[in-house]
C-alpha cells in the first residue's frame, strides 16, 4: 500500500468509525443539548474533547506515515506503529474517542454520555483483548511481545518508551 492509498483509507476509515462513535452517537443521544450543574464542566468538557480530537488526528497520522496503513481492520498497517503518541500507550486512539465522549458529557451534563462512554470502554477493551493484541501478535510477532512489554495498554507511562529502529 503506497501511503497516498494509505491516507485515503485511513480518512474514510477516520469519517465511518471515529467521527460516528463519538460524533454522530453524541449528537443522537443529547441534540447537543443540555445544561450542565456548573459552568466549568462545559469548559473542562471543550478542553477534554478539543485535546481528545487532537490526539485521533495524530494517531491516524501515525498509521499513515510510519506504519504505512490504515486504523481499519480490512487494511492494516505494513509495520507496527510505536511512535509518537504510542510510544507512551499502546492503545490512544480508543482512549481518545472516549475522552471525546466524556468530555462532550461535561460540555452537555449528560448522564447518557458518562454511560455511552463507559459502554464504549468495555466493548473497546474487548476488542483490543480478543482481536487486536492476539492478530498483531501474529502479524508482528516478537516486535510486538518486545513493544507490548514496554509500553502499557491503557495508562499512559510517565517517560515515552524507546523506539527500536525499524529493521524491515
Amino acid at each position: 500500500m503506497k501511503r497516498s492509498s494509505a491516507a485515503a483509507g485511513s480518512s474514510l476509515f477516520f469519517a465511518a468509525a471515529p467521527c460516528v462513535v463519538a460524533g454522530v452517537v453524541p449528537w443522537a443521544i443529547t441534540g447537543w443539548e443540555g445544561s450542565p450543574g456548573w459552568m466549568g464542566w462545559r469548559v473542562v468538557g471543550a478542553v477534554v474533547t478539543a485535546c481528545a480530537a487532537a490526539v485521533l488526528v495524530h494517531a491516524f497520522a501515525r498509521f499513515v506515515r510510519e506504519g504505512i496503513g490504515t486504523p481499519a481492520p480490512v487494511a492494516p498497517t505494513r509495520h507496527l506503529v510505536v511512535g509518537g503518541l504510542y510510544r507512551w500507550v499502546r492503545n490512544p486512539m480508543y482512549i481518545a474517542v472516549v475522552a471525546c465522549v466524556l468530555g462532550q458529557a461535561g460540555i452537555f451534563g449528560s448522564d447518557a454520555l458518562l454511560v455511552y462512554g463507559a459502554a464504549l470502554m468495555v466493548v473497546f477493551f474487548s476488542f483490543v483483548r480478543l482481536y487486536e493484541e492476539p492478530t498483531l501478535a501474529r502479524q508482528f510477532g516478537a516486535e510486538y511481545a518486545a513493544y507490548r512489554r514496554a509500553v502499557p495498554g491503557w495508562f499512559p507511562r510517565a517517560r515515552p518508551a524507546a523506539v527500536p529502529p525499524r529493521t524491515s
